[in-house]
């Protein structure tokens, strides 16, 4: 066995990905399985100063960012545990005084659509994953952009502050509204529709809802928004933030 520096993390729900990936990183790969998650570094990669122990981390709560815009539920993280193996099986290790990363919950109903040849047309539960794992590694990859950091913890707000849902997702509009100077230039990069971004607007600002952003002007006339509204206003923001990452990706590549 070679040295190596192991670092090793927990999360829950111990399902959040549903099958066990592997993560590219810059210093190597995160796999992550059944609630843990773990990395291994050779020596002349990982600095005296644990600065590279951060770095990982921060890149696979990215990656948990990513995830959660399309599962939308919450999650725990810890911090890594570190050690270090050597070849003659002695271990170091080192000790952090750390809490977890806290970042609702649901359910999915999958199908597999098999044509008259019995060959899969559709599997629900694999395109999903699939969608999930393409998200985080985009997440995980341009986390340090500002306007990506941004609208992913925007909507890990929403999910984690559900009275004021609305009041987040907006932030994602916001956020890109600000970046690229007004709404058309924002579309137009992010490949989302003027109706879209209009009706996410509206659901935020004009309806008289309670996870709403000027619910104090319409007191005695607030509701809850219904499970579709919601629904809605969610699959608007992912769209924003996926287009944005995607917008990243094609202006680097």
């Amino acid at each position: 066995m070679s040295e190596i520096f192991l670092l090793e993390w927990t999360f829950s729900p111990a399902d959040y990905f549903e099958e066990t990936i592997e993560f590219a990183c810059d210093l190597g790969t995160i796999r992550v399985e059944n609630g843990k998650a773990e990395a291994r570094i050779l020596p002349e990669n990982y600095p005296a100063d644990h600065s590279a122990r951060n770095l990982l981390h921060a890149e696979l709560d990215a990656s948990f960012l990513g995830a959660q815009v399309l599962s939308h539920k919450a999650y725990t993280l810890t911090k890594p545990n570190l050690a270090r193996l050597h070849p003659d099986g002695r271990k170091d290790a080192w000790v952090f005084a750390e809490s977890a990363t806290l970042a609702v919950s649901g359910s999915n109903v999958d199908f597999v659509l098999t044509g008259a040849n019995g060959k899969v047309v559709r599997d629900t539960k694999r395109e999903r994953i699939d969608a999930r794992v393409k998200l985080s590694q985009l997440a995980a990859r341009y986390i340090t952009d500002p306007v990506a950091d941004s609208v992913l913890r925007s909507y890990a707000a929403a999910v984690n502050d559900p009275r004021n849902e609305l009041v987040h997702l907006y932030e994602v509009r916001d956020a890109l509204s600000q970046h690229f100077g007004g709404q058309s230039t924002a579309t137009s990069a992010v490949g989302v529709s003027a109706p879209q971004w209009s009706r996410l607007g509206q659901l935020a600002n004009d309806e008289p809802f309670t996870q709403g952003r000027h619910r104090g002007k319409q007191l005695g006339s607030l509701r809850d928004a219904s499970a579709s509204e919601l629904v809605e206003a969610r699959a608007i923001a992912r769209a924003m933030i996926e287009g944005y990452l995607l917008h990243l990706h094609n202006r680097t590549s």
